[in-house]
């Protein structure tokens, strides 16, 4: 009996491996390729554009509004250590910021404008993959133009300090799109008798600025 049940499992086996052998061979899957977050690390070069409003200040004239536009050019670089982004960047605009005051001391009206800016700063973001906000600082520079009709006016070229925040966003491929507010500081300069009224005056520049841009990353 032992003999006859071992030789129906020898041919139970043998069917089955025959069967197994007609069976066609099983699909072969190819693992999806892992996730690879997006990196903010490397140079990259950009265009920005928008607006300020700010304030100037003359001694004998006080405070009065500014205003205007700007755009211009974008360099800079990141380096990225886990989450955190630490970058460099620096920017030059050309400027149409500008008010003008007309007072008992300044009856035709005393004018300040700026008509070019650039700033100098550090970056410190937090990458949230392709997401990445940011606060930034560092040096400003630019000129600061004083006049009144019939006068000679005065200008400088002064540096003084930005601080602000941002966010930026990585679009597609290697170009990203940013939105970010900058407070610039140029302090002041004296522009003796020839700005307004005859009085020598000490004249400040400050800006609120708020613009876009692109960047495009190497």
């Amino acid at each position: 009996m032992k003999r006859v049940f071992l030789a129906c499992a020898g041919l139970v086996a043998l069917a089955g491996s025959a069967a197994a052998a007609d069976l066609p061979p099983a699909p072969y899957y190819k693992a999806p390729p892992a996730y690879a977050p997006y990196s903010w690390t490397g140079f990259y070069i950009g265009l920005n554009g928008g607006g300020g409003f700010g304030q100037s200040t003359w001694g004998s004239v006080g405070s009065f509004d500014l205003s205007g536009g700007l755009v211009g050019g974008t360099v800079g670089y990141n380096y990225q250590i886990g989450q955190a982004v630490l970058g460099a960047e620096g920017d030059i605009d050309w400027s149409d910021i500008r008010g003008t005051s007309t007072t008992v001391t300044c009856p035709l009206g005393c004018t300040t404008g700026n008509s070019w800016l650039s700033t100098v700063r550090g970056r410190v973001g937090y990458a949230a993959d392709r997401f990445m906000p940011y606060v930034t600082g560092g040096a400003a520079f630019g000129n600061i133009n004083a006049s009144s009709p019939g006068l000679v006016g005065a200008s400088t070229t002064n540096a003084g300090w930005t601080v602000g925040a941002g966010i930026e966003f990585a679009i597609t491929g290697r170009w990203s799109a940013k939105a970010e507010y900058l407070f610039v500081d140029l302090g002041k300069f004296n522009c003796g008798p020839n700005c307004g009224g005859g009085f020598v005056d000490n004249v400040s520049f400050t800006t609120n600025i708020l613009r876009a841009g692109v960047n495009y990353r190497f």
